[in-house]
């Protein structure tokens, strides 16, 4: 009797040791009993019962990760260029991404380079370049369409690098460097012709007022010689002007500071 009961002890020892599975916080497990889908087990402790129990496959439900890439894509304006992206996937239903598809990496990885090359021939260069984005949106909305049947959901998707031809790069900065050019020519005319209007007025204010006209000769008389500390001649009527300065016959010589 007693080795009896040894022996049953021993047998249902050995079960509950092929029985008792462990998944980590990030994993499910999907349970098949009798090949039909059962429960999705985990975290933590779970049985699986031998023979009529089967562990179908173990999702991990973390964001991953899935480099894509398109070399020689034509966008819609017939440019070829080659696109570098990253796509950020994540399993939300396990149950589904073990049943329905054999492998949701493979197919995901598949989808991913599709949805690029479909994005990029509906999508300008122009645009392409400068609204990434706008871009990286609409692919992460195209993969997950394809995707949310699986269980399986595109967070995001950034587009890494968007290489063009040699010549087109050529041309582009040259279109730059003109589109700069003529900016600053624009600005350059404004700011003559502030100071053009500038000067106008001056002038007509001088033209009123002689006495005007004469203080601005001796300003600008004395900016040009404050530093040098240079003899200068001033004309008469204008030395008479600064009531402090002596006339000497037509032209007096003063001593700028």
């Amino acid at each position: 009797m007693g080795i009896a009961f040894a022996v049953i002890a021993v047998i249902v020892l050995i079960i509950l040791a092929r029985s008792i599975r462990i998944a980590s916080e990030w994993q499910r497990a999907v349970i098949l009993r009798l090949g039909r889908f059962d429960h999705v087990a985990g975290p933590g402790l779970y049985l699986v019962f031998p023979v009529i129990d089967a562990v179908a496959q173990v999702i991990d439900l973390r964001i991953r990760t899935t480099v894509i890439t398109a070399e020689q894509a034509l966008t819609r304006d017939t440019v070829a260029v080659g696109v570098d992206a990253i796509v950020f996937w994540q399993v939300e239903n396990a149950e589904t991404a073990a049943v329905r598809i054999a492998d949701y990496q493979q197919a995901i990885e598949q989808v991913a380079q599709t949805s690029l090359r479909e994005m990029i021939g509906a999508t300008d260069l122009s645009r392409l370049l400068s609204d990434r984005k706008t871009a990286d949106e609409q692919l992460r909305r195209t993969i997950t369409d394809k995707t949310s049947t699986w269980g399986v959901t595109a967070r995001s998707v950034e587009i890494k690098d968007v290489s063009i031809p040699r010549e087109l790069q050529d041309a582009m900065s040259r279109q730059a460097q003109a589109e700069r050019e003529k900016d600053a020519r624009v600005t350059l005319a404004s700011a003559e012709k502030a100071i053009a209007e500038q000067i106008l007025d001056a002038a007509k204010l001088y033209g009123t007022d002689p006495n005007a006209l004469k203080l601005r000769q001796m300003n600008l008389l004395y900016e040009m010689n404050k530093e040098r500390g240079t003899t200068v001649l001033i004309p008469t009527d204008m030395a008479s002007s600064l009531g402090s300065v002596v006339a000497l016959s037509r032209a007096t010589r003063v001593d700028v500071p």
